[in-house]
């Protein structure tokens, strides 16, 4: 996915809204969530497009605007390879704070959704930015992990691991490790925290390396929540049912997951699948479009499923705004509504199938929020 620069709200934006909240203000200034007052878990089933941090934007304004209770905030990574320290973007303007998206945190909180920090991304798992591929210390690492429940009650997050970050077997193993040592942390301190994993699928499911990535997991006894696959970007040359080979990858990935955690039902492992779609043009180009048709058959099948997240890269290109252009940063390049696919997806929050009535209609080419920014790097 991509990445690049973001925006900082105001202390005292920050400070109101941490009251609000229920979040406890330090000392020093600081605002954290107490285990009371953190975020209820996630629901079993939720809706939670990524959001891309570097476009300068309000996730609280973007996700009223679209009408999302949850969010994906992409991405974190470090400045350089070697640091254990996780920025927004690796912007070391842009630390773990409630300083840096703490209002509009809360906020989203406040009207009962949350936001899901994600980890790596393509091109953090390229140059060895990503959090466990840069730091070598597990104990660093976890605190990381923590850092995000205490300073922004949040209940979730997300791995998005590709590229050579699959196959760094040093890396994969810190980060398992990890997720354990943060999972002791919370059963002991009474917070809630789940982890999910994004990787890279083919329409037969995972490769061989994210299967190894997942059985690494298991051997550390860490807890994988949600494996959420992203079903683009095939790059196989073939035209492709974007909404049919979402159906065979899933299918898959529900029996491979079978093999590695037999003793659940099929219903627990369909309920640990999550599912990432591109709207529209994807970057290989118009033999992978996801179209708006797509987007409910998708729903739909979710909700027969049981699955557990729905998710698309990225909210701001929920628009129609450039008919026939792939892989654009800005819309989807599919004629749309505003926001069409946001509402495609959001009754599935409630478990329900998406109506005619759900979607958009008449909506203008390009939301007000989403103003033309410098392309990044995809998932």
């Amino acid at each position: 996915m991509r990445r690049s620069k973001t925006v900082r709200a105001s202390l005292a934006a920050v400070a109101t809204a941490a009251v609000s909240a229920g979040l406890v203000v330090l000392g020093g200034g600081a605002a954290q969530a107490t285990p009371s007052a953190a975020s209820a878990p996630m629901p079993p089933h939720l809706s939670a497009p990524y959001f891309e941090t570097w476009t300068g934007q309000s996730p609280a304004s973007v996700a009223a605007e679209s009408g999302n209770k949850y969010l994906t905030m992409a991405f974190l990574q470090t400045d350089a390879p070697g640091s254990c320290t996780a920025y927004w973007n690796g912007d070391t303007t842009q630390p773990i704070s409630t300083s840096v998206y703490g209002s509009d945190i809360a906020k989203i909180q406040a009207r009962g959704g949350n936001v899901i920090p994600s980890f790596g991304g393509g091109q953090a798992d390229g140059n060895q930015t990503e959090l466990a591929d840069s730091c070598t210390s597990v104990d660093a690492i976890a605190k990381v992990y923590e850092s995000l429940v205490t300073t922004y009650g949040v209940t979730r997050i997300d791995l998005d691991i590709e590229g050579a970050s699959v196959n760094n077997a040093a890396g994969v193993d810190r980060r398992n490790k990890a997720i354990a040592q943060v999972q002791r942390w919370a059963q002991r301190t009474g917070h809630s925290v789940q982890f999910a994993y994004t990787l890279p699928a083919a329409p037969t499911g995972l490769e061989y390396n994210s299967l190894d990535l997942l059985q690494n997991a298991v051997d550390n006894g860490a807890r994988v929540d949600i494996v959420n696959i992203m079903t683009f970007d095939y790059w196989d040359g073939l035209d492709h049912d974007m909404a049919a080979d979402t159906e065979t990858a899933a299918a898959a990935l529900h029996d491979q997951l079978g093999a590695l955690y037999p003793s659940k039902s099929s219903a627990k492992l369909w309920n640990m699948i999550g599912i990432i779609e591109m709207p529209g043009i994807d970057d290989y180009g118009p033999n992978e479009t996801f179209t708006t048709a797509d987007a409910v058959t998708v729903e739909h099948w979710a909700v027969s499923k049981g699955i557990n997240t729905l998710s698309f890269w990225a909210l701001q290109r929920d628009n129609g705004g450039c008919p026939g252009t792939a892989s654009a940063p800005t819309c989807s390049g599919v004629e749309q509504p505003d926001w069409y696919f946001s509402h495609a997806f959001e009754p599935f929050n409630h478990g329900r199938k998406t109506k005619p009535g759900d979607l958009p209609t008449g909506a203008s080419s390009t939301p007000a929020s989403a103003a033309p920014t410098a392309r990044g790097r995809r998932m």
